[in-house]
């Protein structure tokens, strides 16, 4: 019989098919949903960030348990009739105007996913109008900005613009990443935080909605 500590080793260790087959197991003998995703799945997930943080692991692993992850909640869903996950906040992201790169992107939207918050992934190539149709639909309470060129950076300062002219920059939270983006530059063009890894990402998205 799996177990949830199971279900953890098996996202830890990217295997999809383990995780699959474990969190179905459980679901079968009734396990409660909401622990199999609490304490199976996420647990699983913050352990991969702590390593990834610490680089005992690199991006190609963590996509892997992410994948791991996404594969056992698609499973557990479902079965939650009603339950609400609790979640920290929900976080809007999207690489800005003209970029198309969205590695990085796409993994800080799964880490801060596994640590309890729901993720709107607008993409790449996002226009600063976008992301301000996007606060007044979805009313996040953090934007995420990620920029891979130094061509596209000045596009952060833009949308940061676009969203103070629409009336919406005190109800968001603003962060930034990706490779040529620096502290500095966060503060510079007015962002509320800066996280240089993905695993960094998610403890910046908890602070910033604790601090609220």
């Amino acid at each position: 019989m799996a177990t949830l500590q199971d279900v953890s080793k098996a996202v830890i260790e990217g295997e999809v098919e383990r995780v699959k087959s474990y969190t179905q197991e459980l679901l079968d003998a009734g396990q409660d949903p909401l622990e199999i995703i609490n304490q199976g799945l996420i647990a699983g997930m913050d352990v991969v960030g702590e390593r990834f943080k610490a680089g005992d692991m690199f991006v190609p692993e963590v996509l892997m348990c992410a994948k791991a992850m996404s594969e056992g909640m698609a499973l557990v869903r479902p079965r939650l009739e009603g339950q609400e996950m609790q979640t920290h906040g929900t976080l809007l992201i999207g690489t800005v105007q003209n970029d198309l790169h969205d590695i990085g992107k796409n993994l800080v939207a799964m880490m801060v996913e596994s640590a309890g918050f729901k993720v709107i992934n607008l993409g790449t190539d996002i226009r600063p109008e976008v992301f301000v149709k996007a606060v007044q639909e979805h009313k996040p309470d953090i934007v995420g900005m990620s920029a891979l060129l130094t061509t596209t950076l000045p596009y952060m300062q833009d949308t940061i613009s676009a969203i103070k002219e629409a009336g919406l920059r005190d109800s968001v939270k603003i962060i930034v990443g990706g490779a040529p983006v620096t502290d500095e530059y966060a503060k510079q063009i007015g962002a509320d935080g800066y996280a240089p890894d993905a695993g960094s990402a998610a403890d910046l998205c908890k602070k910033l909605v604790e601090a609220k």
